[in-house]
């Protein structure tokens, strides 16, 4: 299925934001995410079930100064 993550249009397997997670390589515990514009917190990314064409973004920290 096709997902615009982060703004780049990306096909994926992934059912779920977890699976995702997974799928792309993204270390689950230091992230923001969201789907179609609405957080989906780190308890619920489990049962956010994803869709053809949603658009999801994914945020983590970076340092710098």
């Amino acid at each position: 299925m096709k997902l615009a993550v982060n703004g780049d249009l990306v096909d994926v397997n992934s059912k779920t934001m977890t699976a995702l997670l997974d799928e792309l390589g993204y270390d689950h515990e230091f992230l923001a995410t969201a789907c179609n514009s609405e957080l989906v917190a780190e308890e619920d990314r489990n049962t956010c079930i994803l869709n053809e064409g949603d658009r999801i973004e994914i945020l983590s920290p970076m340092q710098g100064g």
